[in-house]
């Protein structure tokens, strides 16, 4: 009986830590500039996308007011299908020339395997992009300065 016991427990110990293997993260310190547009702020959506460009997790929502977040209109599609507790990863809107510095969480294992980070933009009676920025999720990707398309005029990522 003991024997079992020992061997039940020995697996019980060794699934736990496989799983939490599989679920190694890293944390990132996210530097976004904006550019200097005249308007509101914008909100802005840090999303994980897999290869063919559908969105995996929410990594971060720059601005907290809920009835905004339809005008960032693909990422709501996910959001509304597979609605989750934002409450940790949200933060203020970022206005034209403001800086942002967040930090963003991201599973070890989705580095280098094809997917990407998508920052979506909307800014109030402004023209809304679903792809201000897309950042390959790979050591050189996740290394250099990406320069944004629209109202993001770069953004920077640093391990921590």
């Amino acid at each position: 009986m003991k024997s079992i016991l020992k061997i039940s427990l020995t697996l019980l110990l060794l699934c736990f830590t496989t799983n939490q293997a599989t679920a190694q993260s890293s944390k990132y310190k996210c530097m976004l500039q904006m550019s200097n547009y005249m308007g509101e702020g914008a909100y802005i959506v840090v999303s994980l996308v897999n290869a063919k460009g559908e969105y995996v997790k929410t990594l971060y929502v720059m601005g907290d007011d809920k009835k905004w977040y339809k005008t960032l209109k693909e990422w709501h599609k996910f959001y509304a299908k597979k609605p989750e507790n934002l409450s940790a990863k949200t933060g203020a809107s970022v206005t034209g020339g403001d800086r942002s510095i967040t930090t963003i969480e991201i599973e070890d294992a989705k580095i280098n395997k094809g997917f990407k980070l998508r920052f979506e933009t909307a800014v109030e009676d402004h023209k809304y992009h679903t792809t201000d920025i897309e950042i390959p999720l790979s050591t050189e990707g996740i290394a250099a300065k990406t320069e944004g398309n629209n109202y993001i005029r770069y953004v920077r990522l640093n391990k921590i």
